[in-house]
């Protein structure tokens, strides 16, 4: 796999971050109840429907991932997940590291993961805090 690409297929993303082909393809999909994709932007689509993914939809799908499976606990909510995800605050947060670097690599990947993970503590203190008052 080459590292100087633009755009990557299924498979490679898929082996890149550790999700199963199938997953993805769940989550870029429309939601029959709904009628609108489950989450936004995730892909590109040729018009014969090949997903092809760039720098900023595999941190997305990183991201995505480690909210969804959080200390080894699996979150079932894809629609929370979308939520924050599509934060405006976050979503800055993932294109400034996006483009402070143009190869995908792994101290990258690291660090929307640290990212990540920091967005996460902030949240569980100001949820405890909000219960405090």
């Amino acid at each position: 796999m080459r590292s100087n690409k633009n755009y990557y297929n299924i498979r490679e993303v898929s082996q890149m971050i550790g999700i199963k082909e199938h997953v993805i393809r769940h989550w870029d999909s429309i939601d029959p109840k709904t009628k609108k994709l489950r989450i936004e932007d995730l892909s590109l689509r040729t018009k014969g429907g090949t997903r092809f993914f760039n720098k900023t939809h595999i941190k997305k799908l990183l991201s995505l991932k480690n909210i969804l499976d959080h200390n080894g606990r699996r979150n079932y909510s894809l629609d929370l997940a979308s939520k924050i995800i599509s934060n405006t605050k976050y979503s800055k947060i993932i294109s400034n590291s996006s483009s402070a670097s143009t190869t995908l690599n792994d101290s990258n990947i690291n660090d929307s993961i640290k990212i990540t993970n920091n967005i996460q503590k902030i949240r569980k203190i100001t949820n405890k805090l909000k219960k405090l008052l």
